[in-house]
């Protein structure tokens, strides 16, 4: 249990950090896609200046769309009015593989008479565009000048940044768990040790009062065969009640604290758990008739599971208790079992009040309470379902509880499937 905590404690502590690591990742590399888009725009901005003289030589005529290119980066005049149905002279091929001209950018530009910035679509893929206006010396729009770019430098480096982050960040998520798993270790130690109290402490008096206990009730066994009076033979049978109920839950609390330091020997071992069931079954069929309750069986007549075969009947044994605790006359407990997805399963359903959505993830709980329809009835200890959760777990099972949709309530045990 001890280690289960101390594993959810480094997974939050790590899984903390991965979030923060991811939001300051995304914030990094937004910013730097932002810092070098606008990079990208200057150096656009700069280039239709450069270019705009040479473009705009040809005695100030511009009905035509004319184009020239360097490298990656390609450049456009339009007219003022950003109209593109004039003639095209293509004087690279930068310019038609970066789809310019952009009529609708360029139109943008000349209406609003300033620098537009913008992402376009293009046949090669994304590219940032800058349409930027001409005007004569008395203010009149001239041109639109367009200078284009791929976003493929843009998207290169921020994966080159991003080569960089991702091991990084994965080197310090495996930083982070080794120093996590060194943390909670120390941070558990206190506790760890408190149980450890605790759990001799149990034991020690549990062993200690087992022996007076026996005495008690062999005590109280001769006394009750000398009674005459009715009364008194009464006060003795229930002594020799308490004093049962009483050994039980030490005996509990024994197996609880093996359970607890894996000292309980738990086999795993092929067996046919139909058999379990039948014979587990066999034995509450008395108590299941003199409660006038229906105990219905449905299982193959073999279905090998890997598990320890005695330790499983103390869990069914347990479960076909509490069915039969919690479940009124007339009512009915069905035992069932299959194979589902690799394992071995067995549940055990029973007609009685249910179990309330809230309470279900602590039914298990040790001493737990739920409300007065589950309470321990009947004497019970309030330590057998936990006790066989923890007895399924330790064959590489579980125990999982679930309320029916007419009533009642589900317990499924599941082992692992014996493959061979």
């Amino acid at each position: 249990m001890l280690d289960r905590i101390r594993q959810r404690l480094t997974i939050g502590y790590v899984g903390i950090l991965a979030l923060i690591l991811v939001l300051f990742g995304a914030i990094v590399v937004v910013s730097f896609s932002r810092q070098v888009t606008a990079q990208q725009d200057e150096l656009l901005a700069q280039k239709a200046e450069a270019e705009a003289s040479s473009l705009l030589s040809d005695g100030g005529t511009y009905g035509r769309i004319k184009a020239t290119a360097e490298s990656d980066i390609a450049v456009v005049v339009v007219p003022s009015d950003g109209s593109t149905g004039a003639d095209f002279l293509e004087l690279g091929s930068s310019a038609s593989s970066l789809g310019l001209p952009f009529g609708e950018l360029a139109q943008k530009a000349g209406q609003e008479n300033r620098v537009i910035s913008a992402t376009a679509e293009s046949p090669d893929g994304p590219v940032r565009v800058v349409s930027m206006p001409l005007f004569s010396d008395s203010g009149e729009p001239l041109a639109i000048v367009q200078a284009a770019q791929s976003r493929r430098m843009v998207r290169e480096t921020v994966n080159r940044l991003l080569l960089v982050l991702v091991p990084v960040g994965l080197g310090a998520l495996l930083l982070a768990a080794v120093g996590g798993l060194h943390t909670s270790r120390r941070a558990m130690r206190p506790v760890r040790d408190a149980f450890d109290r605790q759990r001799a402490f149990i034991a020690d008096a549990s062993y200690e009062l087992k022996t007076p206990l026996t005495l008690i009730r062999a005590d109280a066994e001769v006394l009750s065969r000398g009674l005459g009076d009715q009364d008194h033979k009464m006060l003795a049978d229930d002594l020799l009640s308490e004093t049962d109920r009483m050994n039980a839950v030490l005996s509990d609390l024994l197996l609880l604290t093996r359970l607890d330091t894996g000292k309980l020997a738990v086999s795993r071992e092929p067996f046919n758990l139909a058999a379990v069931i039948t014979e587990t079954a066999d034995r509450f069929g008395a108590r299941a008739t003199a409660e006038e309750v229906r105990l219905e069986v449905d299982t193959p007549a073999k279905l090998v599971a890997r598990g320890d075969l005695e330790r499983t009947g103390q869990i069914l044994a347990a479960l076909l208790d509490n069915a039969l605790r919690f479940t009124p006359r007339g009512g009915s407990v069905a035992v069932t079992s299959r194979l589902s997805n690799g394992w071995v399963e067995a549940s055990v359903t029973d007609t009685g009040p249910g179990i309330a959505a809230e309470h279900l993830p602590r039914v298990f709980d040790r001493f737990y309470r739920a409300e007065e329809a589950r309470t321990r009835a009947g004497g019970g200890t309030g330590l057998g379902l936990s006790i066989a959760r923890d007895l399924a777990r330790a064959q590489g099972g579980d125990l999982y509880a679930a309320d029916t949709r007419k009533g009642g309530a589900t317990f499924t045990l599941r082992l692992p499937k014996h493959e061979g």
